[in-house]
């Protein structure tokens, strides 16, 4: 009887499948990393854990800048708890639509591909929950609403289980 079980959870589990960023290649606008994060942005974000539950909340004031294919971003994080945190992303544009990224809490090279308004972009970095650090692995998608609004979702896994979530509100300021 467990035989079966588990054979009817893994042919319902492969079933289930995750977006792809080729699903999205024709939506509208277009997301420019090179244009979106260029200049003055200001986010707002909360963490989830596993179950959903809120753990914290932030806010983010980003200046970002390009020449040519190599961009930073300057993150400032201030938490609700009053804990300030700052992360600079230095990109690549590696083709049309390929990316990479470093900064120094995340573990190697981060990739992403845009296609049409959304950026799926993957990396693993460290992470400090109540005084323990924790390799994580991040799914990263972005979605452009305008051209001036994007929302990120970011699914935080450990050994391939999904153990929290980031929801991110991020907008070019004037």
């Amino acid at each position: 009887m467990n035989k079966l079980i588990t054979i009817a959870l893994v042919i319902f589990l492969s079933g289930c499948s995750s977006p792809k960023i080729s699903d999205y290649q024709d939506t509208a606008p277009a997301l420019d990393l090179q244009y979106f994060f260029n200049g003055k942005l200001v986010a707002y974000g909360m963490v989830l854990d596993r179950s959903g539950a809120l753990t914290r909340r932030f806010s983010v004031d980003l200046n970002a800048s390009w020449q040519g294919n190599k961009g930073i971003i300057d993150e400032q994080f201030v938490f609700d708890d009053g804990e300030k945190t700052r992360r600079v992303w230095r990109l690549t544009k590696l083709a049309h639509n390929s990316y990479q990224g470093q900064a120094d809490d995340v573990l190697g090279i981060a990739s992403g591909t845009t296609q049409g308004a959304v950026l799926h972009w993957q990396y693993d970095m460290m992470i400090n929950v109540d005084g323990t650090d924790y390799q994580v692995s991040l799914d990263d998608w972005m979605y452009l609403i305008d051209d001036k609004r994007l929302f990120n979702k970011t699914d935080i896994m450990k050994f391939g289980l999904k153990v929290g979530e980031l929801v991110l509100y991020i907008e070019k300021q004037p």
